[in-house]
């Protein structure tokens, strides 16, 4: 898959709330996530799909509601892509916030092997 293609798709699925969907289908077995803080639920860095996935889960059950994903269209540089994220989200017991993230990947062999978030 191109990098092209795989940021087009992330992006794609990502908009519809589909974070599983596009983890599972775009990155790599050892792909690594980056958090800008560690919290005591994730921490800083996470190393492994099946780890990744399962934190993804977890912050499923701790949201309530996400209003309104929304990303930018990918930007492409070499064997990376960046965009942009912005949710309106309501977590578990506590007040709406609204966030903006800058969302690194790094691709290698047709897979994510990296996402950063700043």
């Amino acid at each position: 898959m191109s990098l092209k293609t795989i940021s087009d798709r992330l992006t794609e699925l990502c908009r519809k709330g589909e974070f599983e969907t596009a983890r599972k289908e775009l990155f790599s077995e050892d792909a690594v996530s980056i958090e800008p803080y560690a919290t005591p639920e994730f921490g800083k860095e996470t190393a492994g799909l099946v780890t990744i996935l399962a934190n993804g889960r977890k912050f499923d059950e701790m949201t309530e509601k996400i209003h309104m994903p929304e990303l930018t269209d990918p930007l492409i540089a070499g064997n990376s892509f960046a965009c942009t994220i912005h949710m309106d989200m309501t977590m578990k017991g506590k007040e709406r916030i609204d966030i903006t993230e800058l969302c690194i990947y790094k691709v290698k062999h047709g897979k994510i092997t990296e996402e950063a978030f700043y």
